[in-house]
């Protein structure tokens, strides 16, 4: 078992497999050129399942697919069937943009994924265009369809921002209500990369808006990022709030970029390189390494009024 310094029992890795994206959303890499990363400068899929297997024994129970956009690389179903294979009770999870789903969510759902999350900010087609720079939206509400129908259990992330869609968060709450699928409100995290001028909705004013339709109450929080809340007729709905302390209280995880590096905290700069360790096969070294990270883990996340993070969020699965 792999336990940090604040007694937090570390068990869920997110694992981003790219830092490549196709969306350039506004509030994460809008003016980032499309690049071409060299391939010796990422893990292969087989590295980084040495590095997950050996996690795995060390009693980590969740692996969540990442990016930039996962499904930008080749083969994932090939790296998950590894590691579904190896533990057939992982919660294997992926998180996506949801512009490829369509075609790939069958065979990612054979592969062995059992989960899904997928970014859904507005269900405007202008909107969406404005917020990712493409016309993205009837290929993301496709994908949704496609993943719910072939089996995969259905998340919905939505980041709110002040005038963009912060007047859709109760037609995106009753989107994800008839899907039959849990939508969470996500608090826009500062950083350098974004949009300059985006204006963050912060929780309260989130549960104001839904209020204005729905009586709710909040659930007893479980070792989850979000906060979730039940509406009269059962639905539930979630908040995630990034810069709570509550929220790093209950943090579970650490994550490996696609280039070798451990993070602890997501608003830290601290990492460590486990490339060269894998590279040479040394897996002793690699599983110190594991352990140094897991116990320097922060207490809670560095973020303050005055401070943005300079955070690349698409190599981390931000």
């Amino acid at each position: 078992m792999l336990k940090d310094g604040f007694d937090r029992v570390i068990d869920y890795i997110r694992v981003s497999v790219t830092s490549r994206c196709n969306f350039r959303c506004m509030y994460c890499m809008p003016n980032t050129p499309f690049e071409w990363q060299p391939h010796e400068d990422v893990l292969s899929y087989e590295e980084m399942f040495e590095f997950l297997r050996l996690a795995i024994d060390e009693g980590v129970k969740k692996i969540r697919i990442t990016g930039g956009e996962p499904l930008v690389r080749k083969e994932l179903e090939v790296f998950i069937k590894m590691l579904s294979k190896y533990n057939k009770n992982l919660d294997l999870a992926l998180t996506t943009n949801g512009y490829f789903l369509k075609e790939k969510a069958k065979i990612l759902k054979e592969a062995g994924l059992k989960r899904v999350n997928i970014s859904l900010d507005t269900l405007k087609k202008d909107v969406a265009k404005k917020i990712v720079q493409k016309d993205v939206l009837e290929k993301v509400l496709e994908g949704i369809d496609e993943a719910i129908k072939v089996g995969l259990k259905v998340k919905l992330n939505c980041v709110v921002m002040k005038g963009i869609n912060d007047n859709e968060i109760t037609d995106l709450l009753d989107y994800a209500k008839d899907k039959g699928v849990i939508i969470r409100f996500i608090e826009f995290m500062e950083n350098e990369r974004a949009y300059p001028g985006i204006k963050r909705v912060d929780s309260k004013e989130i549960l104001e808006e839904i209020s204005t339709k729905y009586n709710f109450k909040e659930l007893k929080k479980e070792n989850e990022a979000s906060k979730y809340y039940k509406l009269d007729d059962g639905y539930v709905f979630g908040i995630i709030e990034p810069h709570s302390e509550d929220f790093c209280k209950s943090c579970n995880r650490i994550r490996l970029t696609a280039e070798g590096y451990l993070i602890p905290c997501l608003f830290f700069t601290e990492s460590y390189n486990i490339k060269e360790a894998l590279r040479k096969k040394d897996i002793k070294k690699a599983a110190e390494i594991l352990r140094d990270v897991v116990r320097n883990k922060p207490e809670k996340n560095d973020w303050q009024e005055e401070k943005i993070s300079d955070r690349a969020f698409w190599e981390t699965g931000g």
